[in-house]
């Protein structure tokens, strides 16, 4: 299986974390661009990663900057609700 090719199953995990990530930003009064800044990313990878019909991987050290630029724990983002 190539290294960018995002399995059936987790499909969903992608979806859940991007609306995570967007509900964190909105409750820290930050736009994409506010936040594309603070986390080092350009403003349409973070708009890919938050949309729910796009799933765009993303490593860990991207998740580790959008947590601290949220000021959150990044297990935080990955909570996903039932």
């Amino acid at each position: 299986m190539p290294d960018n090719h995002i399995s059936f199953e987790n499909k969903d995990y992608y979806i859940e974390l991007g609306l995570n990530i967007a509900f964190y930003r909105k409750r820290a009064g930050l736009t994409q661009d506010m936040l594309a800044e603070k986390a080092g990313l350009s403003r349409s990878h973070l708009s890919a990663i938050e949309a729910p019909n796009i799933i765009r991987s993303f490593s860990l050290e991207i998740l580790f900057h959008i947590a601290r630029a949220l000021d959150v724990e990044p297990y935080r983002l990955l909570q996903f609700r039932d």
